[in-house]
C-alpha cells in the first residue's frame, strides 16, 4: 500500500484529502505544520508528499527541500502566480496543484507520480532515454539539451507512446511549464522538441497527427511494443 504524507495545517482540507486517499486504497500520514513535516520525514519515508506552501513552523520551501529528497513532492497551493509556480517547480516539486482543485484530476496526478516513481524510472524507447531526476535527455546515444517545456512534453508523449494529443490535452498535462497557457505555444514547443531530437539521432520522433493533434513517433513505438 503506497503511503502519502499530507502536509496541510487546514485541519478541514487534510481530513478531506486524508478520506479521498484512504477511498483510494492509498495509506496516508499527516503533518500540521512544517516542523511537524521535518520531524515525520525523520522517521518515515512516504512515496509521495503533498505540501501546501503556507505553514507554521517552517515553511514550505523548507519541507520541500527535504521532502524531494525521498518522493516526489505535489504542491497544493493558493498562491496562482506563475512565477511562483515555476519557482517551486525548479526547486524540485515534481507537480503544482491550485486550490481550490478537482478531485478526479488530483488522483489523476497522483497516480502519474506514483507510476512514474516507483514503476517507470528512467523512460526508454526506440533509442530515445529520458531520466525524469536528472533531466537529461539521449537520442541515439547523444545528449539533447531540453527546455522544461520541451522536456515535460517528450515524457508526456514517452509514457503513452500509442495516444494521439491534442494541442489542449497537452496543455491540460503541461499546463505548469507553459506560463501564457496558450494552446499555440505548445505548437511552437513540438516543432523546436521535434528539432532538436532529429538533429541529434537524424529520427522523427514526435508524429503529426492531422486534423488531431500528435503522437510519439508510431513506427517508433510499434517497434518495441
Amino acid at each position: 500500500m503506497k503511503k502519502i504524507a499530507i502536509v496541510e495545517d487546514d485541519e478541514y482540507i487534510g481530513g478531506m484529502l486524508s478520506e479521498l486517499l484512504r477511498g483510494e486504497g492509498y495509506e496516508t500520514v499527516r503533518a500540521f505544520s512544517g516542523s511537524e513535516a521535518l520531524l515525520l520525514f525523520g522517521q518515515i519515508k512516504p512515496d509521495l508528499v503533498l505540501l501546501d506552501l503556507m505553514l507554521p513552523g517552517a515553511s514550505g520551501e523548507e519541507v520541500l527541500k527535504e521532502a524531494k529528497k525521498l518522493c516526489p513532492v505535489i504542491i497544493l497551493s493558493a498562491k496562482t502566480d506563475v512565477g511562483g509556480k515555476v519557482k517551486n517547480l525548479n526547486a524540485g516539486a515534481s507537480d503544482y496543484i491550485t486550490k481550490p482543485f478537482d478531485n478526479e484530476e488530483l488522483l489523476a496526478r497522483i497516480a502519474v507520480q506514483l507510476r512514474t516513481e516507483g514503476g517507470r524510472g528512467v523512460l526508454s524507447l526506440g533509442g530515445l532515454v529520458l531520466d525524469p531526476e536528472t533531466y537529461e535527455v539521449t537520442a541515439a546515444g547523444m545528449p539533447v539539451r531540453l527546455t522544461k517545456t520541451e522536456f515535460a512534453i517528450l515524457r508526456v508523449f514517452m509514457e503513452h507512446p500509442k495516444k494521439v494529443f491534442s494541442k489542449s490535452a497537452v496543455l491540460d498535462h503541461i499546463e505548469n511549464f507553459v506560463p501564457d497557457g496558450e494552446e499555440s505555444s505548445v505548437s511552437v514547443h513540438i516543432s523546436n522538441l521535434r528539432k532538436k531530437l532529429e538533429e541529434a539521432s537524424g529520427e522523427n520522433y514526435i508524429d503529426t497527427v492531422w486534423g488531431i493533434g500528435f503522437r510519439f513517433s508510431k513506427e517508433k513505438a510499434d517497434r518495441v511494443s
